[in-house]
């Protein structure tokens, strides 16, 4: 078997065989492989596509690339992913949640790139938080703890990494094979039993459009279904920024809050409904209703900040400090050096507050990053002060930025709402259910 051979079968849009992409997914692991030709093999899969059966066992590949973790109560592991958005910081509070209420949750996050946020730089805004585990110290403490935030060890889906640092290079990211494929073979990896996956769609989402987005969600339910993972998908709005805080160590302080049982309704609904769906999902309830309850009072009740605060401290936050940010997360941007309120010229109901904006005065001004490893400013970050529906009164900030360096503020986000003389209409952030 000839790698330029199987190139070339899926360049004229011919369907490898399970033996076909085995060889080529080991051969891209070791190393056996030039990266022209794994640029060649994504270019034809972006162009061509690949069945149902070629994208599931892609997925089973690169999970068998690596290593897999393995539970003794599988039922009860659990994961969330999230395709990202501006102020997305669900799974920081929901993971801890989850552990409360007996769930065991492995999660391998990442970081963020361009406009998106990653959960990975959110929690390094917190000082000693070590994001970067070996498995036995992952399986420690999940097995301890019940839940852990890290990134992807260098044991684990070895093929991901490096197809994904290519797709990268070659514009191919936005292929819904390789996106599925990449997404859940981590997912499988963690030898997880159930799964919910955030689609964003929108203006300030990967997916611009429902159909798009209906498309992916339905290619990784399908994918993580025939894996053996109990898998949905809700599809939800991106146009405006998710809660409050979109930042950051601003993220962090809004998780904070959320676990204390405050938090802004929209990340309040997106956490009920995601962990909703894992609860039964694994089995622990038997109604849609009775899960949201549950989820309810362990956002209220203090258990999940507890489990939360335990998480940390397991992750290398020293205790004391650990404490005093649960209880005051407002240290996190003690250091910030200027923080500057902005203002409307009019007064009214708000329509519309665009993310795309928000994301980018963030990556403008560091808090963000354009390549991989450029290094980012925790600081910097975006407070709002309404919410779309409600009614700004133009005597009273709009938001709060939050920023390091010198810069005019008159000309900061100064186009991002829309202002409407009459009420506007609430809606969920929930626009679509994929089972």
């Amino acid at each position: 078997m000839r790698i330029p051979e199987l190139i070339a079968l899926k360049r004229d849009g011919k369907e490898l065989t399970d033996k076909q992409i085995s060889f080529l997914v080991n051969s891209i692991a070791s190393n056996r492989i030039q990266p022209e030709q794994i640029g060649a093999f994504l270019m034809a899969t972006y162009i061509q596509g690949m069945s149902t059966e070629e994208t599931t066992k892609l997925t089973e590949s690169m999970r068998d690339s690596g290593i897999k973790f393995e539970w003794e109560n599988k039922q009860h592991v659990v994961d969330k992913h999230s395709t990202g958005g501006v102020g997305d910081k669900i799974s920081i509070p929901l993971a801890p949640i989850l552990a409360s209420i007996g769930l065991k949750v492995p999660m391998i996050a990442g970081r963020g790139l361009e406009h998106t946020g990653g959960t990975i730089d959110k929690l390094e805004s917190i000082h000693g938080f070590n994001t970067k585990l070996n498995p036995d110290k992952i399986m420690k403490i999940v097995n301890e703890i019940g839940c852990v935030i890290t990134t992807q060890t260098e044991e684990m889906i070895p093929a991901d990494r490096i197809l994904y640092a290519i797709r990268d290079l070659t514009s191919t990211v936005a292929s819904l094979p390789l996106i599925t494929a990449s997404i859940i073979s981590k997912k499988a990896a963690e030898g997880i039993s159930s799964l919910v996956l955030d689609v964003k769609v929108g203006s300030a989402a990967f997916m611009k459009d429902l159909d798009s987005a209906t498309k992916l969600a339905k290619s990784m339910v399908e994918t993580g279904n025939k894996m053996g993972i109990k898998t949905t998908a809700l599809l939800t709005e991106m146009n405006n920024p998710l809660g409050l805080m979109s930042g950051n160590a601003l993220e962090i302080i809004e998780s904070i809050n959320l676990l204390k049982g405050g938090g802004p309704e929209d990340c309040r609904e997106l956490i009920i409904a995601q962990g909703a769906e894992l609860l039964l999902s694994s089995g622990l309830e038997d109604s849609e209703h009775k899960a949201k309850i549950e989820i309810e009072n362990k956002l209220n009740n203090g258990s999940a900040l507890k489990k939360f605060k335990e998480m940390i401290i397991a992750q290398g936050v020293e205790r004391k400090f650990a404490e005093k940010v649960c209880n005051e997360p407002e240290i996190l941007i003690k250091s910030c050096k200027h923080k500057s309120e902005l203002f409307l010229d009019e007064s009214g109901y708000i329509s519309s507050i665009n993310a795309m904006e928000i994301a980018q005065f963030i990556l403008e001004n560091g808090g963000g990053r354009t390549f991989r490893e450029q290094r980012i400013n925790h600081n910097v970050g975006v407070e709002l002060h309404v919410k779309i529906t409600e009614f700004y009164d133009n005597n009273n900030p709009w938001a709060t930025i939050y920023y390091d360096t010198e810069i005019d503020i008159s000309q900061q986000l100064k186009n991002c709402v829309i202002i409407s003389k009459n009420p506007i209409q609430k809606r969920s952030r929930i626009l679509k259910k994929i089972i």
